[in-house]
């Protein structure tokens, strides 16, 4: 199927790295299959219906599974320098709220975003670690992905389930629908919010790379189109494998809600996180910015997090700044792994005047690390 908008694509030698690394991959035994684990409760939510590991700023879902090495041809795949990748035992999230009125999603050829490097800066020095180019029609690859299922954090008001999530002429989309599915773990009574609600009356998907791919440092790069009317809640994070959220860590690389667009680092302190958080205001960014895809990035190593909106710098973090002296740092030498998901309602606000669906559609995501 002929993609209907130019993709960024691949630098040459780039190119040749990904279809030499899904090529011996896809040959390569598998030495285990991800497998979704239970959902550790927030305090006080009680017990948690989600099957993987993800964010949340008001509780933390756990995931487990073994590592998948083989990346499917065309869709990505984990280089050497990739980290194994380990159970993955919490996470964090953010993202949200927007503009109401209909969105043009016309298939514009100039709805491009970011320059021609894709981001933060020179990809001098960097090496392709994994991507996933979401060239391969039907669902996101098993081999990289994994989904989120139930209701997971936040109080948000959709049902995350599988089919929302859908790969067709290059780009993944995630379709947020208003519909209604019974709740299996319904307890009539239960001050559970995840059992308490007979019905979701929204659905979308949540997929994570937790239980197969993690990497520690690196450029992570996705390049996205976003909805930003009322209710719309979309992010793209990456979640420490260690350590439980919070203490395991949070950068919410992408985050939309109520009408600005956010660079989030969590400082990790107790049970919540302090945020190092930039934002702005989609307002402020053109009449067309909503109908454009944009390139957003994090750059981090031992020193630093700088996250970047279409090259431009929004958020430098310093790592030694996450956690008092003498405290573990989340963001030194520890993997994460990486979410994308739209969530409605909660920070993302009331979707009832919304017109549905509310789409994240994603180009790429690509992972860069130092030779």
């Amino acid at each position: 199927m002929r993609r209907p908008w130019p993709k960024r694509r691949l630098g040459a030698a780039a190119a040749l790295a990904l279809a030499l690394l899904t090529g011996v991959l896809a040959c390569a035994p598998s030495n285990g299959s991800g497998s979704g684990g239970g959902g550790a409760a927030a305090p006080g939510s009680g017990g948690a219906t989600a099957t993987g590991g993800g964010p949340g700023s008001g509780g933390a879902s756990a995931g487990s599974g073994g590592a998948a090495t083989g990346g499917a041809p065309g869709s990505g795949g984990a280089s050497p320098n990739a980290d194994a990748a380990p159970p993955a035992d919490a996470g964090a999230d953010g993202a949200g709220n927007g503009r109401d009125g209909a969105m043009d999603r016309s298939l514009n050829p100039d709805a491009g975003g970011g320059p021609a490097d894709g981001g933060g800066g020179d990809l001098a020095g960097w090496n392709l670690a994994w991507a996933d180019e979401f060239d391969i029609d039907g669902a996101p690859q098993t081999s990289n992905w994994r989904y989120e299922t139930g209701f997971v954090r936040n109080m948000e008001l959709q049902w995350y389930q599988t089919a929302n999530a859908t790969v067709s002429g290059g780009i993944l989309t995630i379709e947020g629908k208003r519909e209604t599915v019974a709740n299996p773990n319904y307890m009539a009574g239960s001050s559970d919010w995840k059992r308490s609600r007979q019905n979701a009356q929204y659905t979308s998907s949540s997929i994570t790379t937790s239980g197969k791919r993690t990497f520690t440092y690196g450029r992570f790069e996705a390049r996205a189109r976003i909805d930003v009317r009322q209710g719309s809640w979309p992010a793209f994070w990456t979640v420490g494998t260690m350590g439980g959220w919070p203490a395991g860590g949070e950068v919410d690389i992408m985050e939309f809600y109520a009408g600005k667009v956010l660079a989030n680092v969590c400082k990790p302190n107790g049970s919540t996180c302090g945020w190092s958080s930039v934002t702005k205001q989609v307002s402020t960014l053109g009449a067309d910015w909503p109908n454009q895809f944009h390139i957003w990035v994090m750059e981090w190593d031992v020193s630093k997090i700088d996250l970047y909106l279409d090259g431009t710098l929004m958020n430098h973090f310093n790592v030694a700044d996450a956690v008092p002296s003498g405290t573990t740092n989340p963001y030194v030498a520890r993997p994460v792994y990486i979410i994308v998901n739209l969530a409605l309602g909660a920070n993302g606000g009331d979707p009832a005047n919304t017109t549905f669906p509310v789409r994240y559609e994603v180009d790429y995501v690509r992972v860069y690390q130092r030779p």
